[in-house]
C-alpha cells in the first residue's frame, strides 16, 4: 500500500496542481475584464457646454383668450328646421348656421302689411275730411267743433300708420331672426341642438364661436415684479417687450408677441396686474382657454453657458455634472440660473467649450475612463 502511494504521488500533486490554476484564473476573470472595460473606456452621451446669447427673461403662467368670442343664440321661438354649419369648421362672418321654420312668421309680415295699408287709407280719408272741414269752416258754413273732430281724427290715422309701420318691421325683423348668421370669422364649436327642435330666446346657447387669428395672452404680475421692472427701466415702453409662449411639453411657439395692455388697477386680494399681449396664430396652433408658460424678454442678450439639463445631478451639496478631461470623468460642481428650452443656464462652474456627460454617468465615478459619443441635437429655445 505504502509503495503504491509514492508510486501515484507526483500525479495527484499534478493534477491537484492544474485544478488550483484553473481557480485561480476564474477568480481573476472579472478583475481583469474591469480592467479591460476601464482601459478600454465606459461608453456615455456627451454634448459641449455652448456660449450663447441668452435674454433676460421673467417667466409666467398665463391663457389664451380669443380677442372675439361669441355665444350663437335664437333670438325668436320655432321649429328648428336645419343646421348648415360643420362643428369645428373656421367660418366667416355672415355665413349661415341654422334656420328657423318662417311659415308663421311670413304669416306676421303679411298681417301687418294689411293692417298698415288699412291704417294709411284711414289717414287719406281723415286727411280729406279735415281739408273740407277747414274749407267749410272758412266760409262761415261750418262749426269750429266739426273742425276739430276732423283735426283729431287725421291725427289718430296717422298714429295708427306709424304703428303699424313699426308692427311691420318688427315683423319683417322677426323673419330675419329665423336665419341665424356667424356675427364674426372664427372656429365654430359644438351645435346643442339638432334639426326638428323647437328653439327660441329661452333655449340658452346655441353654439358659439372664437376668433383665431391673432390671439390674446393674459396672466397676472405681482406688483414686485413691476416695481423691479420699472427701477431696471424695462417697462417704459410696454411694445419693446418681446413675448414669448412655451407649451406644457417644454417646447416653444414660433410666434413672438408684444405686451399691448396693463390692467389700470391691481388686484387687492393677489396682489397681481394683469397684463395682456398680442401674439399671432397663423397656423391656429393656439386655442381659446389653453394653459401656457409666458416668457417676457426685454434688453441686450448676454452671452451664458448653456448645458443640457439631462447631464445635471443632485445631491446634498448642489448640482454637478461629469465632464470628460483628458479621456475620463471629472465632476465640476455648478450654479445655475433658470433655463433655455432644453437647456440649464449656468452662472459659474463651466466656462464653455467642456464635453457635459448626459447619458451614461449612472455607470462612471470620477476619474473613469469614457468613451463619448455625440448626443442628439436638442431645442435650445433661443
Amino acid at each position: 500500500m505504502v509503495d503504491l502511494k509514492r508510486e501515484n504521488l507526483p500525479a495527484i500533486l499534478q493534477k491537484n496542481t492544474a485544478i488550483i490554476l484553473l481557480a485561480t484564473a476564474f477568480h481573476l476573470m472579472p478583475v481583469l475584464s474591469t480592467r479591460a472595460a476601464d482601459e478600454a473606456g465606459v461608453s456615455v452621451v456627451a454634448a459641449p457646454a455652448e456660449l450663447k446669447p441668452i435674454s433676460n427673461a421673467l417667466e409666467f403662467v398665463g391663457r389664451v383668450e380669443a380677442p372675439e368670442k361669441v355665444a350663437i343664440r335664437a333670438r325668436v321661438k320655432g321649429v328648428l328646421e336645419d343646421v348648415l354649419f360643420r362643428e369645428g369648421d373656421t367660418i366667416k362672418a355672415g355665413t349661415p348656421l341654422y334656420r328657423i321654420e318662417k311659415s308663421l312668421f311670413d304669416a306676421d309680415v303679411q298681417q301687418a302689411e294689411g293692417t298698415l295699408q288699412r291704417t294709411q287709407a284711414e289717414l287719406t280719408l281723415a286727411s280729406i275730411q279735415r281739408q273740407r272741414a277747414q274749407q267749410l269752416l272758412e266760409r262761415n258754413a261750418g262749426t269750429a267743433v266739426a273742425f276739430d273732430q276732423a283735426v283729431a281724427q287725421e291725427a289718430q290715422a296717422k298714429a295708427a300708420t306709424i304703428s303699424a309701420g313699426a308692427n311691420l318691421d318688427t315683423a319683417k325683423i322677426n323673419l330675419g331672426y329665423t336665419d341665424i348668421t356667424a356675427p364674426i370669422s372664427g372656429r365654430i364649436g359644438m351645435t346643442a341642438v339638432s334639426k326638428g327642435n323647437l328653439v327660441g330666446p329661452d333655449s340658452g346657447e346655441l353654439t358659439s364661436i372664437v376668433s383665431q387669428d391673432p390671439m390674446y395672452v393674459t396672466f397676472p404680475v405681482s406688483q414686485r415684479d413691476i416695481t423691479a421692472a420699472q427701477k431696471a427701466g424695462k417697462v417704459n415702453d410696454p411694445k419693446s417687450i418681446k413675448l414669448r409662449i412655451r407649451f406644457s411639453d417644454g417646447t416653444l411657439y414660433d410666434q413672438i408677441g408684444q405686451i399691448s395692455f396693463l390692467d389700470v388697477s391691481v388686484d387687492r386680494s393677489t396682489d397681481t396686474l394683469i397684463v395682456r399681449g398680442d401674439i399671432a396664430n397663423p397656423t391656429k396652433t393656439l386655442v381659446d382657454g389653453q394653459l401656457v408658460k409666458v416668457e417676457l424678454e426685454a434688453g441686450t442678450p448676454e452671452e451664458r453657458v448653456v448645458v443640457p439639463q439631462s447631464a445635471l445631478i443632485a445631491d446634498q451639496q448642489g448640482v454637478y455634472v461629469f465632464i470628460v478631461e483628458d479621456g475620463k470623468a471629472a465632476i465640476r460642481r455648478l450654479k445655475t440660473q433658470g433655463s433655455s428650452g432644453a437647456n440649464a443656464v449656468v452662472s459659474s462652474g463651466l466656462n464653455g467649450g467642456e464635453l457635459v456627460i448626459t447619458d451614461g454617468f449612472q455607470s462612471i465615478r470620477p476619474g473613469v475612463a469614457v468613451r463619448p459619443s455625440p448626443a442628439p441635437a436638442l431645442n435650445t429655445g433661443g
